[in-house]
């Protein structure tokens, strides 16, 4: 009996309830309930029942407001619920209210137990096939592992994006990001453990994001994002704030520390004049490759911004933290010029022996060197 579908009948009389669980016996498991009200909380909580055969007429909630309650329920699976009507006095009238408020099926008493028992066995098939074409189309729009959408409906996203910037005149930005070394990193801790990582981060990274963007996957270790309505400056901006959090992030899988790093490429319609979605997402995807062949841990947007940009003393000191002062090196003359003034504060207030004269004049030397 577990293994077979469950049913609710609803009805009033008993001898109908018996006649109809007799005949659906052997096929189905049924459950029984004498008035609409009983029939409304079972359904609420017993979330194995497939299908519903209720009487129209009944004492405390007739069939229709029966069946009103289950279209307009919050819970998906009662909103598609099989949900056959069985009435005594049908007429055309009561037809077109059943069908109005979402009946799957209506069948007079006289018709049998036989009719019924077709009329169920139709609409039950009908609903696994709407669970199957709804669960093909699910993994067609999301990954089933991480819930992103895939590249193929980000596509769709972004032509839709496309066409309403083209209508109204504004911008639409794409980024492109990937883990550097994404396959060695699958080969030192393994595939899924890779796998793993990426979903952290697509987790991160959705956190970040407005409602109206799309987050996706683009590749191995890559995912793109797609931001309507955003200029090319403000989606760099936010680029270098994910490729930053990223960088001083303390990852810890299995017990191992992970040292991660992204590279990013954007791509922006107009400004970039391309044809279609596909080809903004593939742009901003080479522009990723590009960042990652010239070192990786960088931002490539064709032009609008610096592939990098001096980081702040707040960045230099997460960096730090996370034991990475090889990428702050590059940075240390700038990080220096901005802590001058509270050097020579510090210098005058504290009394401390600073060589505050002697750290302006290297970096005077060095700059008008480099110029």
């Amino acid at each position: 009996m577990a293994d077979l579908p469950r049913i609710l009948v609803v009805d009033d009389s008993r001898v109908v309830r018996i006649s109809l669980i007799h005949h659906l016996k052997g096929q189905y498991e049924v459950r029984e309930e004498s008035d609409g009200e009983a029939a409304w909380q079972t359904l609420i909580l017993d979330h194995t029942i497939q299908a519903v055969i209720s009487d129209l007429q009944m004492p405390k909630l007739n069939g229709f407001e029966l069946l009103e309650r289950v279209r307009t329920s919050k819970l998906k699976r009662l909103q598609q619920l099989p949900f056959i009507l069985v009435s005594g006095e049908e007429t055309e009238e009561e037809r077109a209210k059943a069908k109005a408020l979402g009946v799957s099926d209506f069948v007079t008493k006289g018709a049998g137990c036989t009719e019924v028992l077709t009329r169920l066995n139709n609409q039950l098939d009908l609903s696994r096939a709407r669970e199957h074409l709804d669960a093909g189309r699910e993994q067609m729009v999301h990954d089933p592992v991480s819930g992103l959408f895939t590249r193929k409906f980000l596509e769709l996203q972004a032509a839709q994006a496309m066409s309403h910037a083209t209508r109204h005149g504004v911008d639409i930005s794409v980024m492109v990001l990937g883990f550097d070394g994404f396959d060695g990193m699958g080969e030192r801790l393994g595939v899924h453990v890779a796998e793993e990582v990426g979903n952290r981060f697509a987790k991160m990274l959705a956190s970040k994001m407005r409602q109206e963007d799309s987050l996706g996957h683009f590749g191995a270790g890559q995912f793109a994002v797609v931001s309507p309505g955003t200029t090319p400056a403000f989606c760099a901006t936010f680029a270098e704030r994910v490729r930053e959090a990223v960088e001083v992030a303390r990852l810890t899988v299995h017990g191992q520390a992970v040292a991660l790093t992204v590279s990013i490429g954007l791509a922006s319609a107009p400004s970039d004049m391309v044809t279609s979605a596909g080809a903004l997402l593939d742009l901003a995807g080479e522009r990723m490759h590009a960042a990652m062949r010239a070192g990786g841990n960088r931002t490539e947007s064709g032009g609008v911004l610096p592939a990098s940009r001096p980081i702040s003393i707040l960045h230099a000191l997460e960096l730090l933290a996370a034991n990475r002062q090889l990428q702050v090196v590059p940075h240390l003359p700038s990080l220096a010029e901005r802590l001058l003034p509270l050097l020579q504060l510090m210098h005058q207030e504290l009394d401390l022996p600073l060589p505050v004269a002697e750290i302006e004049r290297l970096l005077s030397e060095r700059k008008s060197q480099k110029n």
